[in-house]
C-alpha cells in the first residue's frame, strides 16, 4: 500500500495533468473550415509552410485549413459568387491566426535580418520599424478569427498583378499607393469594393488585408492552434 505522501503526489500529478489537458485552448463553436462554406476559394496558406516572411512554419498552424468564423467565411462566399460572375475569384493567403503564431513573429523580429526574406518582403523597412509602421502587430485581428488576407485570380488560376506580393512591408503595398500603375490601383479598388459590398473593411497599409465590420469577437484574441 502507498504511504499517504506518496499517494497525496500521485494525486496532485493527476490534478495538474487533468488540469493541463483542460487548459488547452480552444476555439468557439462557430469557428469553420471555410472549405466547408465554399470550396471554390483556393488557398494558398503560407504560414502553413516555410514561404512566407520569417522563412519557417509558423508556430500553431499545425496544418493548412482556413479557420474563420462562420459569418466571416459566409460573407467571403457570398463575394466570391459575385466575383466569379465577372470571371475572377478569390485566393487566401491567411485566415484565423493563433496568438503563439503572433508571438513568432515578435521574436522573429528581435532576431538578425534573414537577406533572402529581407530582399523578398521588406527591402526599404528596417526590420525594428515593421511594429511601428504596422506592417506587424503584437495583437492581430486575425486571431479573432474575421480577418482575411487574400487576392484575386482569373479562371486559368493565375494571380492577377497587383503591384507587390502577399506580405511585401512597404509603402508600396498600401492600397491607395501612388507609386504603382493605375491599372493596379484600379485592381485593388475592384478587390476592396468587391469585400466591402459583403461587410468588410479594408486595412490600409496593405491591399490583401480586409476584416468583417461586425465581428462576433471584436475584444478577443484566441489562441487554438490550427488543425
Amino acid at each position: 500500500m502507498l504511504r499517504r505522501g506518496a499517494q497525496c503526489a500521485i494525486a496532485l500529478a493527476l490534478s495538474c495533468a487533468c488540469a493541463t489537458q483542460r487548459a488547452e485552448p480552444r476555439l468557439p463553436a462557430d469557428f469553420v473550415s471555410l472549405d466547408r462554406v465554399d470550396a471554390t476559394i483556393t488557398l494558398d496558406l503560407r504560414y502553413a509552410t516555410a514561404s512566407n516572411f520569417v522563412g519557417a512554419r509558423i508556430d500553431g498552424y499545425d496544418t493548412g485549413r482556413c479557420l474563420l468564423t462562420r459569418v466571416a467565411a459566409e460573407a467571403l462566399a457570398a463575394v466570391q459568387a459575385d466575383l466569379r460572375s465577372e470571371g475572377l475569384e478569390l485566393r487566401v493567403f491567411d485566415c484565423y491566426r493563433p496568438q503563439r503564431a503572433v508571438d513568432h513573429f515578435v521574436r522573429w523580429s528581435r532576431a538578425p535580418d534573414d537577406a533572402a526574406t529581407k530582399a523578398r518582403h521588406y527591402p526599404r523597412v528596417a526590420k525594428r520599424e515593421l511594429f511601428a509602421q504596422g506592417y506587424i502587430a503584437e495583437r492581430s485581428g486575425h486571431s479573432r478569427g474575421s480577418t482575411v488576407d487574400l487576392t484575386l485570380i482569373g479562371r486559368d488560376g493565375r494571380e492577377l498583378y497587383f503591384g507587390t506580393e502577399f506580405d511585401f512591408f512597404d509603402p508600396r503595398a498600401a492600397g491607395n499607393s501612388a507609386d504603382v500603375p493605375e491599372d493596379v490601383r484600379a485592381l485593388r479598388r475592384k478587390l476592396r469594393a468587391a469585400m466591402e459590398r459583403r461587410g468588410f473593411r479594408h486595412y490600409a497599409p496593405e491591399w490583401w488585408h480586409f476584416t468583417l465590420a461586425d465581428e462576433p469577437y471584436p475584444e478577443s484574441y484566441f489562441d487554438a492552434p490550427v488543425r
